[in-house]
């Protein structure tokens, strides 16, 4: 685990009106990091960028690392990007936050699989009481995690960093690597990593509201998982029947033509503390097991979800968002089924031009994270509210 304190002293005027600072870029344009630079200007805390899986990593995050200096940057690869111009490929996603009014700490935590709870729920919590510290004038707070999306330890990471966050808000999203699930990578401050999670300590004078947000009920159809492999996300059977057939059969479908497509429109849900949460499907094995974004065991019973008009709910629950206040920003982490099923129901268009209005940016993941809990199918974000006084006039006296 490495703490990430750096804060950068203030050298050039912001690039922008908004207080969060953010730009896109064609990963394969050539001078792509400089121009990302250069838009977002300088005196930043804390730069995040959102990376398509197909780009040069490494290289980008050597030039990232020199052309934002001295600001911290941490980074991941994606499912998909959520840029300027809402759902988008193939580019960088750049996120800047102002020192003015962000201070930030980060904590890289590593070797998930041999994951120290004690350890790491030390640092936690030294990590966030020294920033209190530092910080009163800075009222409001959240935590953002950037996790390896193949690690298969979001659940036992979210679990351990609840008991070292108490109640600061925490939400973030699981890196991706496309429709491949073959190869993600985060990264800080110019070092990159796998099966490692990156947590993002942020104070500020901007009024927040981390959110969690889905389109699903759940429906009267239940099965219950009688073989399993956890430590997989595995499962073998369902209802005591080969586990993909059982659910092809359920669903009236060829269980040879189960696809990303069928998971994204048939979702399963299970209950945990009096709410449902989705359980989403990421492959059908050679064998006909089902693998699954988040965790899984015997026992559990799973209901087959019902899903809403997704477009709809999202236009509806960012308008519940903006009536809080001035919305300057919202970051957001979006399942990557999610985004298929808008492209299946041609609504990713309209989805795109909400996120646009909404001045969303982030990207898709294999997975997000709200509070204690690792879950699928769902968009997670923080949205950052302009302070009252952000562009009040300066009075100023000869």
């Amino acid at each position: 685990m490495v703490v990430s304190p750096r804060r950068p002293t203030p050298d050039v005027e912001c690039a922008t009106t908004e207080i969060v600072r953010r730009a896109s870029v064609r990963s394969n344009q050539q001078g792509a990091v400089s121009y990302l630079a250069k838009t977002l200007g300088g005196d930043l805390g804390q730069v995040m960028l959102f990376i398509d899986a197909e780009a040069d990593f490494d290289r980008i995050i050597s030039e990232a690392d020199e052309a934002f200096a001295p600001a911290s940057v941490i980074a991941c690869t994606t499912a998909g990007e959520i840029g300027v111009e809402g759902y988008t490929d193939g580019e960088i996603v750049a996120i800047g936050f102002p020192a003015q009014h962000f201070m930030v700490s980060t904590l890289l935590i590593t070797d998930l699989d041999k994951l120290r709870s004690h350890d790491v729920i030390g640092e936690v919590i030294r990590t966030r009481m020294a920033l209190d510290a530092r910080t009163p004038h800075f009222p409001h707070a959240f935590a953002f995690v950037m996790v390896d999306g193949l690690s298969r330890c979001e659940d036992q990471l979210m679990s351990c960093l609840a008991s070292g966050l108490s109640t600061l808000p925490v939400f973030g999203g699981s890196a991706g690597d496309g429709v491949r699930f073959e190869n993600t990578r985060i990264s800080i401050d110019g070092s990159c990593y796998r099966n490692a999670a990156i947590v993002s300590f942020v104070r500020t004078d901007c009024p927040v509201r981390v959110f969690s947000l889905n389109h699903l009920d759940p429906g009267t159809e239940r099965m219950v998982v009688t073989k399993a492999n956890p430590s997989h996300r595995m499962v073998q059977e369902i209802n005591a029947r080969p586990a993909a057939r059982e659910y092809a059969r359920i669903l009236g479908k060829n269980p040879d033509f189960l696809s990303q497509f069928t998971f994204a429109a048939h979702p399963l849900v299970v209950r945990v503390g009096g709410q449902h949460h989705v359980r989403a499907i990421q492959r059908v094995t050679e064998d006909g097991a089902l693998v699954f974004f988040s965790a899984i065991d015997e026992g559990i019973v799973l209901t087959l979800a019902k899903v809403g008009d997704i477009a709809a709910h999202l236009d509806a629950a960012m308008e519940d968002i903006s009536g809080d206040g001035e919305v300057d920003m919202i970051l957001a982490c979006d399942c990557l089924l999610r985004r298929i099923e808008a492209t299946q129901k041609q609504a990713a268009r309209d989805m795109s031009g909400t996120l646009v209005k909404n001045r969303v940016m982030g990207f898709n993941t294999y997975g997000e994270q709200v509070g204690a809990k690792h879950v699928n199918q769902t968009m997670t974000g923080v949205a950052i509210y302009a302070p009252i006084s952000a562009f009040a006039p300066v009075n100023r006296q000869d």
